[in-house]
């Protein structure tokens, strides 16, 4: 029943961001939903049975960075960032990824509430020294973006967490099937929005979104 629930209110943001989308993107912002798996709790106040829905924060996390810093729950904190899931050989949609990303990267360069997170699907080959290789190519800092490996396993649930399709498969380019979404996750540690991270127009909605949380008031 919640999945369903939860279906429906994905279906509902989705037809909301496409139609920001045909209108141009350029819309201001005036409420983002908090997305994300949920519960729903009943309860009995004053013999009255009251219904509430609590969603699911971000859980912890433990990874290592490109400059072999460890990257966990802390480093987010009071901060809002944008997360997604790729690998260094990817032949298809990484590097469309990271050139959107690029662009976050290079807009909120030097506001400090803003962090990036990419997490590496391949950390058998995506080492440390690989990742640094990857991020010295594409001129970026460890303090504002980190590209991230660590146990396979973790990494993999990571993304189930963050609700990304993220696999080995021998029949896909490069040995791995994953999504090219982009996740805007707030100061709460909650999923504000979901993008493709490949297309300019909804990355150009993502931050303006950004922007939003970053002056929305913190309950």
């Amino acid at each position: 029943m919640q999945q369903g629930i939860w279906s429906n209110r994905y279906s509902l943001f989705l037809i909301a961001v496409l139609g920001m989308v045909i209108t141009g993107c350029e819309a201001p912002t005036q409420e983002l939903p908090v997305l994300g798996p949920y519960t729903v709790e009943d309860q009995i106040v004053d013999g009255v049975l009251q219904t509430d829905t609590v969603f699911t924060t971000i859980r912890d996390f433990a990874f290592v960075d490109q400059d072999g810093n460890s990257i966990d729950q802390s480093t987010t904190k009071g901060k809002v960032y944008v997360t997604d899931f790729f690998f260094t050989s990817c032949p298809t949609i990484c590097p469309k990824m990271k050139q959107q990303m690029l662009r976050i990267y290079d807009r909120f360069e030097t506001n400090d509430d803003v962090l990036l997170l990419s997490h590496s699907i391949d950390p058998k080959r995506d080492s440390v020294g690989r990742l640094k290789t990857y991020a010295d190519k594409l001129g970026i800092s460890s303090t504002k973006w980190h590209l991230m490996t660590g146990d396979r396993d973790s990494i993999y649930s990571m993304a189930k967490h963050y609700m990304i399709a993220a696999q080995e498969d021998e029949l896909a380019p490069g040995g791995f099937a994953h999504s090219g979404a982009f996740l805007l996750v707030d100061k709460n540690r909650q999923i504000r929005g979901i993008y493709d991270g490949t297309n300019p127009e909804e990355v150009d909605q993502l931050m303006l979104d950004l922007e939003f949380l970053l002056n929305e008031p913190q309950g």
